[in-house]
């Protein structure tokens, strides 16, 4: 199918400003949300007296709450549109964000960030299902590569800048200027952000219900589960929280060291979306189609993780590797709702990101009790325990892939 641009459609420059700009700070948001507790880390264990397990709690409070909201929000983006439901999210990211810089116990910290996941959850799929409205579908690779390009630069952000400005700044502030900044990004989507007919977007919750049953009853959907959860969801989890650890613990590095190594890890995800964005297009007209550039990053990804876990090869080179090839992922999204029409585009990328962030949950709380109990129960030390945790992620990927090798039999949707 073509997605023709809606007649009375603004200029790309103008769209550009007015729909790309305002979604791409709210996603900046969303992941400088999802990856700060990798840095602020070390803080919250001293000033709390939290335990591996505890920690990955509270961290993956976001993760549960972001998972939780997919469904609903991927219904109200079909129905209400993005600019009405980003907009509103935003102003609760801003509360959950002044709730934690506030906040003095572990309850009150996981509560205000469970907030902050609710708040930013339609970040990137608002983002593209005001693209799938107001660009052309032959735009729509490069549109995602941009998009998560400034997510990656989020993360950047949540490295080593996070780390230098801490001590001038402290974790409180840096989730102070967090709550300024979602204000801003709501009041842009609310007041700039044009308006646009929503195709299929009628109907009743028992029609928008159907529609989500049709997306997850689908064969198709099911082929790329295991890479939404172990290969995205397990990126967002070393990359939220336990690649400083690894760091840490098995390389032996200071935490400035291993924030350092978090930024190459998020600058390498940068390139690899930066780089999607610029050429998506062209590699698609050579025969590298968003689903084959997926398969091939994905499959170095793995390759990149075995070596680190065999500790073989410069690690800043390593970690850079890892988020080049993991910012090949991303391309999920658009393969995904490509195979589905064009009005359910809310509820397809909703549901499969549902996929990756119950991934994220079970990896980034599950790897916090599976390191205490092979601490407790053998007396192994942090390192070992930290290899043992990584390769059976490594193994879930693996598992993930195979369904996903075989995605390519499915034809995208064509409308009748």
């Amino acid at each position: 199918m073509s997605a023709a641009l809606p007649e009375a459609s603004p200029p790309l420059p103008s769209l550009f400003v007015r729909v790309f700009l305002p979604f791409a700070l709210g996603y900046y948001l969303s992941y400088l949300m999802r990856t700060v507790n990798a840095v602020i880390s070390p803080d919250l264990t001293r000033e709390l007296g939290l335990g591996a397990a505890d920690l990955g709690l509270l961290t993956s409070t976001y993760f549960f709450a972001f998972g939780l909201a997919q469904i609903p929000v991927g219904i109200a983006l079909d129905r209400y549109g993005p600019r009405r439901v980003e907009g509103v999210l935003l102003l609760m990211t801003a509360l959950g964000a002044a709730l934690f810089a506030l906040g003095e116990t572990l309850p009150a910290l996981a509560t205000a960030r469970g907030l902050i996941g609710l708040g930013v959850s339609a970040c990137l799929m608002a983002g593209l299902k005001g693209f799938s409205q107001w660009f052309p579908r032959e735009r729509l690779a490069s549109m995602t590569g941009y998009i998560m390009s400034c997510g990656a630069l989020g993360a950047v952000t949540a490295s080593a800048p996070l780390e230098a400005a801490l001590p001038f700044i402290g974790w409180r502030g840096a989730f102070w200027c967090v709550a300024a900044l979602a204000l801003v990004a709501s009041a842009l989507i609310l007041f700039t952000l044009p308006e646009h007919p929503l195709p299929g977007g009628g109907g009743d919750l028992q029609d928008a219900l159907r529609g989500v049953l049709e997306v997850m009853g689908a064969r198709r959907f099911w082929s790329f589960v295991g890479q939404s959860a172990f290969f995205t969801g397990g990126f967002m989890a070393l990359q939220g929280l336990w690649a400083v650890p690894w760091l840490m613990h098995v390389n032996g590095y200071t935490r400035a060291v291993a924030a350092d190594h978090l930024f190459w890890l998020n600058l390498g995800m940068l390139a690899g979306q930066l780089s999607i964005g610029a050429w998506a297009g062209r590699l698609a007209r050579h025969g590298v189609t968003p689903l084959r550039l997926m398969q091939a990053g994905l499959f170095c990804t793995m390759l990149v993780e075995a070596l680190m876990i065999a500790d073989l090869g410069p690690t800043r080179a390593l970690w850079w590797a890892l988020g080049l090839g993991s910012a090949t992922g991303a391309q999920m999204y658009g393969v995904v709702a490509g195979l589905f029409p064009l009005h359910l585009t809310g509820r397809v990328t909703t549901s499969i990101n549902l996929m990756a962030f119950v991934g994220a949950f079970a990896v980034q709380w599950g790897l916090g009790g599976l390191l205490d109990s092979l601490r407790a129960a053998t007396g192994m030390g942090m390192d070992a325990s930290l290899r043992i945790a990584f390769m059976i992620l490594l193994g879930a990927q693996v598992l993930g892939f195979i369904p996903l090798a075989r995605a390519g039999r499915y034809r995208p949707w064509q409308a009748s």
